[in-house]
């Protein structure tokens, strides 16, 4: 039932941005708590930051004052701005529920940076 979409990666050279979306369908989203993974190559998926549906958020200290997350409950959509993109950023970009992912998981959006 649960589809996730995710969109906006790219290439953008160091200290670049970029907004990533991830539009949720199928769910019960207002009461949700959304979260953003991503997965570099050789490396497990990980939870970089999560907003529930009250707009509180929590960043893991690798993203944390770079990365700001966001909510739009009428387009079902959560919003991950990055700024001051490093290299060690460069992953494929998942949203999911949080704490609990859906089975399901999206095609993903791939970030690099690199100069």
């Amino acid at each position: 039932q649960v589809q996730l979409v995710e969109s906006g990666g790219g290439l953008v050279q160091p200290g670049g941005s970029l907004r990533l979306s991830c539009v949720v369908s199928g769910s019960d989203f207002r009461l949700q708590t959304i979260g953003w993974y991503r997965q570099a190559p050789g490396n497990q998926r990980e939870l970089i930051t999560d907003i529930m549906h009250t707009g509180h958020t929590t960043y893991d200290t690798s993203v944390k004052g770079r990365f700001t997350i966001s909510r739009d409950n009428a387009k079902m959509t959560v919003y991950l701005q990055m700024n001051s993109l490093k290299p060690e950023d460069a992953a494929v970009y998942y949203c999911n529920r949080v704490p609990f992912p859906w089975d399901f998981w999206g095609q993903g959006t791939q970030v690099t940076v690199s100069s």
